[in-house]
């Protein structure tokens, strides 16, 4: 058992990507599903299934590639807030990923979306993880 499933979820495309993998397979939640889609509405993924055959189910994720250089789309992934630290922000101070080239993910009281979408709807939340 693992006590944090967003860094492993994370780390499962991290190491996928290091390894250069096309798909990955990671257990679901519906937090990790959210964050599925907005990596796919960003276009950081090529595709993903959500797979509910099982009591957890799973999520099947077609990682993307450039095709000339064969290098990963997502460059870098990075967990922010930790079950140790928590890190919460208001909609005034929400962070800009690479000057606005990457997105930070939140946690807010109206669902999982990008720090761009939290900033027009003006509101705070927890940083989930930077992506770029």
């Amino acid at each position: 058992m693992y006590t944090d499933p967003i860094a492993d979820f994370l780390t499962r495309v991290r190491n996928a990507i290091a390894a250069g993998h096309r798909v990955v397979e990671i257990p679901a939640s519906n937090l990790k599903k959210e964050m599925t889609k907005i990596l796919f509405d960003q276009g950081y993924i090529l595709s993903y299934q959500f797979n509910d055959n099982k009591v957890q189910g799973s999520i099947k994720i077609a990682l993307k590639y450039d095709r000339d250089t064969k290098e990963s789309v997502i460059r870098k992934i990075q967990r922010i807030s930790t079950p140790g630290l928590r890190k919460y922000v208001g909609s005034t101070e929400m962070p800009r990923v690479l000057n606005g080239l990457g997105i930070a993910i939140v946690s807010t009281s109206k669902g999982v979306m990008t720090n761009k979408k939290a900033r027009l709807e003006k509101v705070g939340g927890e940083v989930l993880c930077y992506v770029y």
